[in-house]
């Protein structure tokens, strides 16, 4: 999983709080572009909780760090 910063520009008319730095995350199915053999699998009930049956593609975006 890539994470990545940048700082938008920030207009002196914009009446909104600027956000200075913004950040986002490029999901690891970016980066694997054909499935390897033997990949390591969940079990169902915890590829459910994660979002995904491969550890691999788990991208660790939570809801605590908010949305992007």
């Amino acid at each position: 999983m890539f994470r990545g910063t940048f700082e938008p520009y920030v207009s002196p008319f914009d009446p909104c709080p600027p956000i200075k730095v913004k950040t986002f995350v490029l999901p690891p199915q970016l980066f694997m572009n054909v499935q390897p053999p033997g990949l390591p699998q969940y079990s169902p009930a915890e590829a459910l909780r994660q979002g995904s049956l491969w550890p691999a593609l788990v991208d660790g975006f939570s809801k605590k760090e908010g949305i992007f």
